[in-house]
């Protein structure tokens, strides 16, 4: 499913540690409980890690008598949090995918090598998850990895081996090797029951100063579309998260565990007070599809979606912003299928509302390819219920873009050319854009500059009349006043701006 992205960044996005993606090793599966399950002795949260009485801050002894406390909860989680350490060999002429050097906006680390160099090393955290030697942590932590050394609480190291990687949600399952004994893995807690306030604790390995515990309270939830990575469903904190952090636990107060830290705002590459988690509620069907396929597979229904914004909605006539737009409709896919059309607003999904466009998509890939999914779009102002049987999600190579030559001007800033076939091909289009013009060039600071479109973009309808010839376009835009509305196709799939003429 392809989203469109329109956010800027005013900080760099880190990521405590040096790198991101992933390679796959097949093994048996681990035995994860989670909330809500019944846990053996081998998964089951220490004793001591009971519930904090309300407030949080409960003293440690009470009437004479020991209480829980913040130190308990930290004392017993640590056992269950692991350093990782990794080193990585990549041809010199390129760097790492999503490595730190990779962003001028990102500082490198101390101890981190500079992209000339054939050998890089990265530091980062881990989670004990089952009594076998699982360990959770993030993909990039991994990433292009030749040998990986865990190293637990008690100061013994193992190698590990990836069981598999997922780098569009930033997890990786690692499975220790040896003999290790008895490990304390941490008991899975639920991360929808979060609640904005509610006090959580920070464990990993920032800046390689071995275990450390930071403390803060949930700052906000379900934080997506922020282009960290594709499938993205934050929980957000201000508890400190810092270099060497990414893959450790986020804790609640009962001591379970509610997300692994990945990723921070910052200007300076230090904490800023905004850091990231992945929830449990997305890491449960990763982990086990990773256990059972050695994989991520996911549910895929062939559409371009976007969220709806005011201009939108005034330039295609809709009653309210409720709902995401489908902008493209694969040819040959489950949405075409189920009789999908561009236009639709999809407004609930598997009998839940839908509220944006990233967390649409991470809904439809949760669920299993193959499964009945119920749709309720807004068609032309009407109510209309579709069933879609989910396929499984493909992957595309990214089109090439083309050159420029000979283009005509067109009133908005921005210059076009015809759609030849070989342009077609170029551009790799969906089968159903039969027509447009495309883009050769954007003047900076134009409508069409502040709209977001770029060389090589397909202008194929205005205000959902089609557009054959840089000329139709032309007269298109004249006849136009205020906020008016272009379909464009863009990377296999097409999406709606909107732009201001005066």
């Amino acid at each position: 499913m392809h989203q469109k992205r329109n956010w800027k960044s005013k900080g760099a996005w880190i990521r405590g540690s040096v790198v991101a993606a992933a390679f796959v090793a097949a093994g048996t599966a681990a035995t994860l409980h989670w909330d809500g399950e019944k846990a053996g002795s081998s998964t089951a949260a220490p004793s001591e890690t009971a519930s904090l009485p309300w407030p949080s801050f409960a003293p440690a002894h009470a009437r004479g008598q020991e209480a829980p406390s913040l130190a308990s909860i930290a004392e017993a989680a640590t056992q269950s949090v692991v350093s990782v350490s990794s080193t990585m060999t990549r041809p010199a002429a390129s760097g790492f995918s999503g490595a730190p050097w990779d962003n001028p906006g990102v500082r490198r680390w101390p101890g981190e090598r500079a992209p000339e160099e054939r050998q890089g090393r990265g530091l980062g955290s881990g989670v004990i998850v089952s009594a076998d030697g699982t360990v959770l942590t993030n993909s990039h932590v991994v990433d292009h990895a030749s040998e990986i050394l865990v190293t637990l609480p008690d100061g013994r190291e193992f190698k590990a081996e990836v069981r598999g990687a997922d780098p569009k949600s930033d997890l990786a399952v690692l499975k220790l090797k040896g003999d290790f004994g008895k490990l304390k893995p941490i008991a899975m807690g639920d991360s929808k029951r979060l609640r904005l306030g509610d006090v959580v604790l920070a464990i990993g390995n920032p800046f390689g100063l071995g275990q450390t515990v930071t403390m803060g309270i949930v700052s906000a939830t379900s934080r997506a579309g922020m282009g960290i990575v594709d499938y993205e469903d934050f929980i957000q904190t201000d508890a400190a998260i810092n270099p060497g952090n990414s893959g450790g636990a986020m804790v609640n107060m009962e001591g379970k565990l509610v997300g692994i830290n990945t990723a921070i705002l910052s200007r300076s590459g230090g904490n800023q007070g905004i850091g990231f988690a992945i929830p449990t509620a997305m890491i449960q069907p990763i982990v086990k599809s990773i256990l059972e396929h050695g994989k991520v597979v996911r549910g895929y229904l062939g559409v371009g979606i976007q969220d709806i914004d005011t201009d939108l909605q005034q330039a295609l006539g809709l009653k309210d912003r409720q709902g995401v737009l489908i902008s493209s409709v694969s040819a040959d896919s489950p949405a075409a299928s189920a009789g999908l059309e561009r236009g639709d607003v999809v407004v609930e999904f598997a009998g839940q509302p839908v509220t944006g466009a990233p967390l649409f998509r991470n809904r439809v890939a949760a669920e299993p390819p193959g499964s009945n999914q119920k749709l309720v779009v807004v068609r032309n102002g009407q109510r209309k219920q579709l069933e879609v049987r989910l396929g499984t999600l493909p992957t595309h190579d990214e089109p090439s873009l083309p050159g420029t030559s000979a283009p005509d001007s067109s009133a908005l800033g921005v210059e076009v050319m015809p759609l030849t076939n070989e342009l077609r091909s170029r551009l790799q289009l969906p089968n159903e854009v039969r027509q447009g013009v495309v883009v050769a060039g954007v003047e900076p600071a134009s409508p069409a500059a502040e709209a977001g479109l770029r060389q090589g973009d397909v202008i194929v309808e205005v205000n959902r009349q089609s557009v054959q010839s840089p000329s139709q376009l032309k007269e298109r835009v004249s006849e136009l006043k205020g906020v008016f509305s272009m379909l464009i196709a863009r990377d296999g799939t097409t999406f709606y701006v909107t732009l201001k003429k005066n």
